[in-house]
């Protein structure tokens, strides 16, 4: 059963179109060139870069790299985009908190007051207009227009909260079509999806994705969950499950989609008992032939969930611990270029501790270097660092506000 909650109109700020927008990156001449240090500088219209780092999080000027905002924040914070172009959701103790990186303006970031209520916020999703927050320990869901956060007077948007049945690590989105997906399962384990109309009617199901998690939607509103066996596949009112090559244990965790091509690309590991996160290979899933194949990829080219970004051309780009952003082709299945960018890392102990990421916004991907505190701007049409940085914080999440 959906239940509407009301709540006051959004933020009182506006949101701005795309002004000096992320091509203005490459008019920097090419080449790795420091950026100041991390202190606050005047705001200029554009892009914005979200750093967290231990109690705080610092907001980057998109194209120059200076820091124009050190935040205080809690110890440990995760950052996802709202999808908006403006706004970054932090996962606070208390929910999500609503960061305003006021991209696309010359106004000064801001940490706001406005949080999203959730017990154990976890996963955000952006689809179709939409924002869903999901929060593992209610299973509830919560909706609004994304577009919502830029024209309110003061407060958060109105939202719709679905109820969950029992508590689990989940993630839910919602169609266009206002058809809602959502992971099940409870404090024992993960087993599957429901699939419900916009009456709240179940219309599929399956119960066969054990340690289901992630969510990507491809073109056609194609939904890929990644599961420990393989994957699942919701396309046109039907729930397919995908086996993984290696069985009983050949996991996808996180579904990597561009919008404007069936083809997903996904983490993929086949030892349930490798020490470390580094994964040698990578799940491709055709949303229209309803297949799911493994590349391995070659030796040393290793990355973390954090290390795989769509872009340009619909391909994807993994920031490899060999230190190279390597363009991986799904088409083709193969890798077609390498752009080096950082010094090779190794894995992080544990999942939360700070290693390299990527995040993409148009031609332009940035990628943290936590072991120098470092930042780099890569214009992946041609892999030339762009600008650099060098931070007085060691980064660890990343997001960007294309603004």
């Amino acid at each position: 059963m959906r239940i509407r909650t009301l709540r006051r109109a959004g933020l009182a700020v506006a949101a701005v179109g795309a002004v000096a927008a992320l091509a203005a990156c490459s008019s920097t001449p090419a080449g790795s060139t420091d950026a100041a240090p991390s202190a606050p500088s005047e705001a200029a219209a554009g892009p914005r870069v979200a750093i967290s780092y231990e109690g705080g999080i610092l907001v980057l000027d998109g194209t120059t790299l200076e820091t124009i905002a050190d935040l205080d924040s809690e110890e440990f914070t995760r950052l996802n985009s709202a999808g908006d172009d403006r706004h970054v959701m932090v996962t606070m103790s208390e929910g999500f908190q609503v960061l305003d990186t006021a991209a696309g303006t010359t106004e000064d970031p801001l940490l706001t007051d406005l949080v999203f209520e959730a017990d154990a916020p976890g996963h955000v999703v952006r689809h179709g207009g939409k924002t869903i927050l999901y929060a593992d320990g209610t299973s509830d869901t919560t909706i609004f227009e994304t577009s919502d956060l830029a024209t309110g007077e003061g407060g958060l948007p109105e939202t719709e909260t679905i109820d969950g049945v029992e508590a689990h690590h989940g993630v839910s989105v919602v169609l266009e079509d206002g058809t809602f997906l959502t992971t099940v399962g409870n404090a024992d384990g993960r087993n599957g999806i429901v699939v419900q109309n916009e009456a709240g009617e179940v219309i599929a199901q399956s119960d066969q994705c054990p340690g289901v998690h992630g969510e990507g939607t491809a073109a056609a509103e194609a939904v890929v969950f990644g599961c420990e066996n393989g994957a699942l596949l919701y396309r046109g009112g039907e729930i397919v499950k995908l086996d993984a090559p290696d069985q009983p244990y050949g996991r996808m965790g996180n579904a990597y989609v561009s919008e404007t091509s069936p083809l997903v690309v996904g983490d993929y590991k086949s030892d349930p008992d490798a020490e470390g996160y580094l994964l040698g290979a990578v799940a491709v899933i055709d949303t229209e032939a309803a297949t799911l194949e493994v590349v391995d990829l070659p030796d040393g080219v290793e990355y973390t969930f954090r290390d795989i970004a769509r872009g340009p051309g619909d391909l994807a780009y993994i920031m490899s611990a060999d230190g190279a952003v390597h363009v991986f082709d799904p088409e083709a299945g193969e890798l077609v270029d390498a752009f080096p960018v950082v010094e090779p890392w190794e894995s992080p102990v544990e999942w939360q501790d700070p290693h390299p990421a990527i995040v993409v916004a148009g031609d332009i991907a940035y990628v943290t270097e936590p072991a120098s505190n470092r930042i780099h701007a890569v214009d992946l049409t041609t892999g030339d660092v762009i600008v650099s940085a060098t931070l007085e914080v060691t980064p660890n999440e990343i997001a960007v506000a294309a603004g």
